[in-house]
């Protein structure tokens, strides 16, 4: 206990840039795994296939990874929701 008191002031800030570290760490993770991050990104692409800013070529090659990506975060989290069930 004395060895804690005593090392506070050095540990305490590190202490809380370690779990300031992991929450980002975890807020980032929990971005980059959301359906809904790839649904909007596949939803602006049909925007701008309909807008001529693209054409079905470059659709078609952008769509397949992105509904690849869908697909697997979708898998990923039923599989996460049935391990902790």
């Amino acid at each position: 206990m004395l060895g804690k008191l005593l090392t506070l002031p050095a540990s305490g800030p590190i202490s809380g840039l370690v779990w300031i570290a992991q929450r980002i760490a975890t807020l980032v993770d929990d971005e980059q795994s959301d359906p809904a991050r790839v649904e909007a990104a596949l939803l602006a692409l049909e925007r701008r296939l309909e807008a001529g800013e693209i054409d079905e070529a470059a659709y078609d090659a952008a769509e397949a990874p992105l509904l690849e990506e869908l697909q697997a975060l979708r898998a990923a989290r039923r599989a996460r929701q049935e391990g902790g069930a």
